[in-house]
């Protein structure tokens, strides 16, 4: 029986960064802008989500707010998938001794909460931005797939190509672009896209605990953490509206790597 293919999360996914990136223009109200006359006003014609209890629409605050949860998501994916990639191929090639003492460092790191670490890189750093939150995520979500990785390049490494390019002078990074990365980046692609999801379900967790990006920035998670307080006062579109948009971009994420992984593990029965 063939898989289904996970069109409707690739839809969600579609207009979610379509609304997001380039839908700016479209969204005639400044997701910034505090309206104090039209606080905590309920869904209707003229907020079709409600405002918050500062009076910013709620309709635009999660198209900008997602714009940069999505950034961070695929921004600290791309960072740990670099590192992964170039840490695990080097852990690979080099020497048993070294490659062993390589792991074990791994080891240490992984056995590090995530968020604890990605709290003391943002303290490190000083600088609360996008920018920083995603280098902070992803630096701390690499040590799996390096795994892997190393893992496939010991399983290729001695293989004729690999031994032909080094006898023909091949450098370290010519080796891991044209030897060795077709070989183990189908093998992580599901992780890769898993790294996604937990990018931003990270910034969200971190923005709602305060820990995270400023209140001034607006994203997904920083909109659950101010609704906190309105669920008192019975403002439940602060919260169901965000909440809904993070759940759902989670569950097409997810949705979209597990049909990854079933095509994969296809592919392998096939060999």
């Amino acid at each position: 029986m063939k898989d289904k293919h996970p069109w409707g999360s690739c839809l969600v996914l579609a207009v979610l960064a379509v609304g997001c990136f380039a839908g700016g223009p479209l969204f005639f109200r400044d997701a910034g802008f505090m309206d104090l006359t039209h606080a905590s006003c309920p869904p209707g014609r003229a907020f079709w989500f409600g405002t918050d209890t500062m009076g910013r629409d709620i309709f635009s605050m999660i198209w900008a707010g997602g714009s940069v949860s999505l950034f961070v998501g695929l921004t600290a994916a791309l960072i740990s998938t670099a590192a992964s990639v170039l840490y695990g191929t080097a852990s690979g090639l080099a020497p048993r001794r070294l490659d062993a003492l390589l792991m074990r460092l791994t080891d240490i790191l992984l056995s590090v909460p995530g968020l604890l670490f990605t709290v003391l890189l943002q303290a490190a750093w000083g600088r609360e931005s996008p920018a920083g939150l995603a280098l902070s995520i992803g630096l701390t979500n690499w040590m799996s797939i390096a795994r892997v990785v190393r893992t496939q390049v010991r399983q290729i490494q001695g293989s004729e190509y690999v031994t032909a390019a080094r006898c023909m002078g091949a450098g370290f990074l010519r080796i891991l672009v044209r030897h060795l990365a077709p070989n183990f980046l189908p093998s992580i692609l599901f992780m890769v896209v898993m790294n996604i999801r937990g990018a931003i379900a990270a910034e969200a967790t971190l923005s709602f605990m305060g820990l995270g990006l400023p209140p001034e920035t607006v994203s997904w998670g920083s909109m659950l953490a101010l609704s906190e307080r309105a669920l008192l006062s019975g403002e439940w579109w602060t919260l169901l509206f965000p909440g809904a948009f993070l759940i759902a971009a989670l569950l097409s994420v997810s949705d979209l790597g597990y049909a990854l992984e079933r095509r994969m593990m296809r592919m392998d029965r096939q060999i």
